[in-house]
């Protein structure tokens, strides 16, 4: 769910944006675009949207697209989703866009949260709605991990803990069930480590499985983009490094992490049996099933994006239709899948 992102297109706009906040607080005795001022003004009429994403062509947003698109016809509302790719510029730009076209919301995931205080602020120039989804973003400043709680503008996706701490917990019951011994065994957590949700889910991984393995095994971090092929290569390198490992368990921030660390040992010649991958999403996770091969991806939590966009449409109808105020944070459901069960929930496999 989550790429690589370029921070250095949109680093001067958002500093010039957090001079023109600063300056205009002081001489109007206003407050910057904090949480309570995103969320616009009741319509009578029919209600306009915009669902801006990154990354539009990945399964988890196509998946996204559709369940929002069909909560939207349901409830009468015209509805245009743009995909961003991982352009901030572009998010900006389109959002603008929005405004200029009479929407009177804005739902957006965007490529890079420091363009955050910048959407906010077109969005309460504007006073239309802002709602996320997926990745949190902050009013007042770039990075959502270190912002007031009164700043982060309202959000619809999963909860990091719970999907990290569900993924660690399969993990651990597969690692009991394996029998491994700990000393010859290694945990792989890969995430591409600025991004706020991702260190959440991988930081909730290792404390499940720390919590239900009942042994001590060494964890390697690995920096990746968040992609298979970038989690492939820097897994491919740590596997090298650490020759004496017999086992190893893979999880991340996303199926994209888990599924190059198992293509990496496969690669490296580690056998099924000596892997155990419990990918998120279980878009990619599923491809390894399907095949009938043996596989090393053992388990995946099912993200299911239908839900997300579904639930983030519904969300801005009940704002916008009867003023209804937007909750800090709603979770979709999610569910443990693997090879027994993935097509039985509705896992999409594209």
């Amino acid at each position: 769910m989550f790429t690589e992102y370029n921070r250095k297109p949109v680093a001067a706009a958002v500093l010039g944006l957090a001079t023109v906040l600063a300056l205009t607080a002081c001489s109007s005795g206003r407050q910057a675009a904090g949480s309570e001022g995103q969320e616009g003004t009741k319509v009578d009429g029919r209600i306009s949207l915009t669902y801006l994403q990154k990354q539009g062509d990945q399964e988890y947003f196509v998946g996204e697209a559709a369940g929002a698109k069909a909560k939207a016809d349901e409830l009468g509302i015209d509805l245009k989703v743009v995909n961003v790719g991982t352009d901030a510029n572009k998010t900006i730009s389109e959002a603008r866009s929005a405004i200029s076209q009479k929407s009177n919301g804005l739902i957006v995931v965007v490529p890079d949260p420091a363009v955050g205080p910048q959407v906010a602020q077109i969005a309460k120039d504007s006073g239309v709605a802002l709602l996320t989804s997926d990745d949190q973003i902050c009013t007042t400043g770039p990075d959502p991990s270190s912002c007031p709680a009164d700043a982060l503008v309202p959000r619809i996706g999963f909860s990091g803990a719970q999907m990290g701490g569900e993924v660690g917990k399969r993990a651990a019951a597969e690692y009991k069930k394996a029998g491994w011994n700990p000393a010859e065994t290694r945990t792989i957590s890969a995430w591409k480590q600025d991004v706020t949700v991702c260190t959440d889910r991988v930081k909730a991984s290792k404390e499940a499985f720390a919590a239900d393995s009942g042994s001590k095994v060494q964890n390697i971090d690995v920096p990746t983009d968040n992609s298979p092929t970038g989690a492939q290569d820097k897994i491919a390198a740590t596997i090298t490094a650490n020759p004496g490992v017999e086992h190893w368990v893979v999880w991340g921030c996303n199926d994209e992490n888990v599924q190059g660390g198992v293509t990496a040992l496969e690669n490296a010649g580690f056998k099924a049996d000596d892997v155990i991958g419990v990918g998120l999403g279980a878009y990619l996770a599923c491809k390894n099933w399907g095949s009938g091969k043996p596989s090393g991806m053992k388990a995946a939590l099912f993200i299911n994006g239908r839900d997300v966009g579904a639930l983030a449409v519904r969300t801005m109808y009940d704002k916008l239709k009867n003023g209804k105020a937007f909750p800090k944070e709603a979770f979709a459901p999610t569910t443990m899948v693997d090879a027994s069960t993935w097509k039985s929930a509705g896992v999409t496999c594209g």
